[in-house]
């Protein structure tokens, strides 16, 4: 039970963040007309983002946390390292850089940044949920 809601968080992750980083905001941006406006409402988003990737990686790292005290260790410090990275990613570019593009603090290097992180932080989650994917491979 407990790995099925741990697969269900990750896959909460992941999907938030494919959606609003790859859907919703390029969505605002094309649709909103007035790139303040969009850039407005995306920061919103990106915020609750951050917000979503907090609760799910600290809930995964306890989840994990306990696996690797139950005796596994190989795929779980893997797993550790993913959340952790994830996590400190989401954090560094919520308290990190969005304060400097919402102040339009040279604008295009930290968009750049931002954006990176984003992707970084994306594929930590999806290579997290594609592993636990695969370790729940048939029904109980």
């Amino acid at each position: 039970m407990k790995d099925r809601v741990a697969l269900m968080l990750a896959a909460l992750w992941w999907g938030s963040l494919s959606t609003i980083g790859f859907l919703v905001v390029p969505m605002l941006f094309a649709r909103l007309g007035n790139p303040a406006v969009a850039g407005n409402f995306a920061a919103q988003l990106f915020e609750a983002q951050s917000w979503i990737a907090i609760g799910c990686g600290l809930i995964l790292l306890i989840h994990f946390r306990q696996k690797a005290d139950d005796g596994m260790t190989g795929p779980v410090l893997t797993a550790i390292f993913l959340v952790l990275a994830a996590l400190l990613l989401a954090l560094l570019q919520q308290y990190a850089v969005a304060p400097r593009i919402v102040a339009r603090d040279n604008l295009k290097l930290w968009h750049a940044v931002g954006t990176g992180m984003y992707f970084v932080q994306w594929v930590c989650a999806g290579t997290l949920l594609w592993r636990m994917g695969g370790a729940a491979r048939a029904p109980r």
